[in-house]
């Protein structure tokens, strides 16, 4: 047989062969090394021969040496061979990336945006990695992680509030930026500002505010403190349908990660507004360093990657999100209707 240039073409089986002859130094021992008999490998030698119309062997009664031939394919054998074993280990690699079960936990605003998207890029890419998932807290959440309870877990730090990464690893686990939400302010509909397409934080310094979660609470504390002023926070509630549904009532003015606007229905009456000085919280997901090499954490991971296109920006460590904080947005919902947000 030939290839299409008119070169003999060898087969794989015979390369083998003659690479473990040259190594043995006998037919015998040859067939030995490939687990094969000595009569099995004579024949397809023989039949190698016929097939390229050269001799790839000189045989002298029971003894046999390389013929010129064979010593041309003995030299080649090494790199061919290594060549396709690396292949091998390769296919291997990505095999055992579509195999394997994983265990996450998340924030609850992540179950309706990160996590469908997330783990349908896993679906598409690697099908066979079972996955379970849990809604926890973030103390909660890195709790289980650091238990064995779970093996990651999507977990969001506020400016103000970094993630002690140095803690962490001290416990064996690494926490990886992954994501950036940006904080955007919700007005009333009616409200002075609800006309601008960016607001400054600081003309809202006597404006009441209505407070979402703990962590989203200090932020906005935060960031007015940093402009010089306290915000006068008369409502405090961790449900965020209620957040804004006080804000479209004319209560107060809030500031809410979009991945939390994204996950409610935004009432009419209320308006969402990119706010200056910008400001986003980090997404990170925490691993325990040992499971850094797991095939299915790497499957997650790699699915995470892959979602460049997105709504979500990916954070740095992914190659997307921009210096100087998050850009502006278009606002989320029409000013005049209520719509879920997308």
């Amino acid at each position: 047989m030939t290839v299409p240039g008119g070169q003999p073409e060898i087969d794989l089986h015979s390369i083998r062969i003659i690479h473990a002859l040259e190594e043995t130094g006998s037919i015998t021992a040859a067939a030995r090394l490939l687990g094969s008999s000595q009569p099995a490998v004579s024949q397809h030698l023989q039949r190698a021969e016929a097939r390229l119309g050269i001799s790839l062997v000189i045989r002298t009664g029971r003894q046999v040496r390389l013929s010129e031939a064979g010593e041309v394919v003995a030299r080649a054998a090494p790199e061919i061979l290594r060549a396709l074993d690396a292949a091998g280990q390769e296919l291997a690699g990505l095999q055992s990336l579509r195999s394997g079960k994983v265990r996450m936990v998340a924030f609850a605003t992540a179950s309706s945006t990160l996590i469908p998207t997330i783990f349908g890029e896993l679906r598409r890419t690697a099908p066979g990695v079972a996955v379970s998932y849990a809604e926890a807290e973030p103390k909660e959440a890195t709790r289980q992680v650091l238990d064995g309870e779970a093996d990651l877990a999507l977990v969001p730090s506020y400016p103000g509030e970094p993630m002690d990464a140095a803690a962490l690893a001290g416990r064996g686990l690494i926490a990886l930026p992954r994501f950036v939400d940006e904080m955007l302010l919700v007005l009333p509909a009616g409200h002075p500002l609800a006309a601008q397409q960016l607001v400054e934080l600081s003309a809202l310094e006597d404006d009441e505010w209505i407070a979402g979660c703990p962590r989203c609470r200090h932020h906005v504390i935060h960031a007015c403190q940093h402009l010089g002023f306290e915000p006068n926070i008369a409502f405090e509630t961790d449900n965020f349908g209620a957040v804004v549904a006080m804000v479209a009532a004319g209560l107060g003015v809030a500031i809410l990660p979009r991945l939390a606007l994204e996950s409610t229905v935004l009432p009419a009456g209320a308006v969402v507004r990119p706010v200056t000085p910008p400001s986003s919280r980090e997404i990170y997901l925490v691993v325990p360093r040992d499971l850094l090499e797991s095939r299915p954490v790497a499957a997650v991971m790699s699915a995470i990657t892959g979602m460049s296109g997105s709504p979500w920006r990916l954070s740095a460590a992914d190659g997307e999100a921009p210096e100087g904080g998050p850009p502006p947005h278009e606002p989320l919902a029409s000013d005049d209707e209520g719509v879920a947000v997308t």
